[in-house]
C-alpha cells in the first residue's frame, strides 16, 4: 500500500530520515546501496539531509560510511550538524536521576543509560539482550547506576512493563515523558522532546520553511514529525496507527521506499 502526493507544490530543501524501519531493515541491519545512491542524489542537488533516530548518538552505529549534514538524536533531545555544531541538547533533569538512582537502590531495574558521549547498562535479562540484538546494538558495559549522577542523561532505556510505566514514570520522573514502541521496554527522555521539536530546530539554525521540508519514519515517534513537516511519508511497513495518521506512505523499508520517493520527486 503506498499513498503519494500527485506532485510536490514547493521546492524540497530538507529531508529528515529515522533510521529503524526507514532507512535501516531490521532484516539486514543496513543502508541499502539503493537508498545509499539516492540519498548521495538529493545531497547533489543541495538538499540537506537530515538523520532523525529515537538511538542516542552512542547506538548509531549502522550507517557504515553514509554521508548526511546533521543528525538528531534521542526523539529530538541531542541536535547537530555533521561539523558537530550542537544546535539543541535537552538532557533528563538531574532531580529526576536523583530519583531514579534512589528507586533503583530498593527496587533495581534492568536499564541502559546513554549521554552524548558514552552508554552503559545496570545489569541485563535475557529480554533485555534480545532487544538489544534485534536493534544490532552492542550491549552496554555495566557500571553501578550511581554513574548516572552529572552525566547528563539523554535517554533511558528502561525494562518496565506497559502497566507499571505510568506509576514509575510519576513517582520517579516527573519531568519526563516514556515513548514505547516495543513491549519490553519504554525509551525515557524530558518533556519537551520530540522529533517534531528537532524539525524545527534544524529548520531554525538552516532557515528553512517547514513547507519546504520531507521526512519519512515508521514508528509511532515519527507522527509529529511527519505531520509537521511540509510531506510526510510512513513506511508501509510502519504500525497501522502511524499508516493511519501519516499524510503519505510510501514502500517498506525493505523495497527501498525511501529511495523510490525521493528518486519519484528528486530526478
Amino acid at each position: 500500500m503506498t499513498r503519494f502526493p500527485r506532485f510536490i507544490q514547493t521546492p524540497i530543501h530538507a529531508v529528515f530520515l529515522d533510521i529503524d524501519g526507514t532507512l535501516v531493515s531490521f532484516r539486514t541491519h543496513a543502508v541499502s546501496p539503493q537508498v545509499r545512491s539516492a540519498i548521495s542524489m538529493v545531497r547533489g542537488k543541495g538538499v540537506k539531509v537530515i538523520i532523525a533516530t529515537g538511538r542516542p548518538l552512542p547506538f548509531v552505529d549502522n550507517l557504515g560510511d553514509l554521508e548526511y549534514d546533521g543528525i538528531m538524536t534521542v526523539n529530538g533531545a541531542c541536535c547537530q550538524t555533521s561539523d558537530g555544531t550542537v544546535i539543541r541538547h535537552n538532557p533528563i533533569p538531574a532531580e529526576d536521576i536523583q530519583m531514579m538512582v534512589e528507586y533503583c537502590h530498593a527496587h533495581p531495574l534492568p536499564m541502559a543509560f546513554t549521554s552524548s558521549d558514552e552508554a552503559y547498562s545496570s545489569f541485563t535479562t535475557p529480554e533485555f539482550i534480545e532487544v538489544f540484538r534485534l536493534l544490532d546494538i552492542k550491549i552496554p558495559p555495566h557500571l553501578p547506576i550511581h554513574r548516572c549522577l552529572g552525566k547528563g542523561i539523554t535517554q533511558i532505556v528502561a525494562f518496565i512493563s506497559k502497566e507499571d510505566e505510568p506509576r514509575i514514570m510519576q513517582e520517579v520522573f516527573p519531568h519526563c515523558t516514556a515513548h514505547r514502541w516495543h513491549p519490553a521496554f519504554a525509551d525515557i527522555i524530558s518533556s519537551g522532546n520530540s522529533k517534531e521539536e528537532g524539525v524545527c530546530a534544524f529548520c531554525r539554525h538552516l532557515h528553512i520553511p517547514l513547507s519546504q521540508t520531507m521526512a519519512f519514519g515508521d514508528g509511532g515517534n515519527d507522527i509529529g514529525m511527519l505531520n509537521r513537516v511540509g510531506y510526510g511519508f510512513a513506511m508501509s511497513n510502519a504500525r497501522p496507527e502511524v499508516l493511519d495518521k501519516a499524510p503519505f506512505v510510501t514502500e517498506s523499508v525493505d523495497e527501498d521506499g525511501v529511495a523510490k520517493a525521493l528518486f519519484r520527486f528528486f530526478s
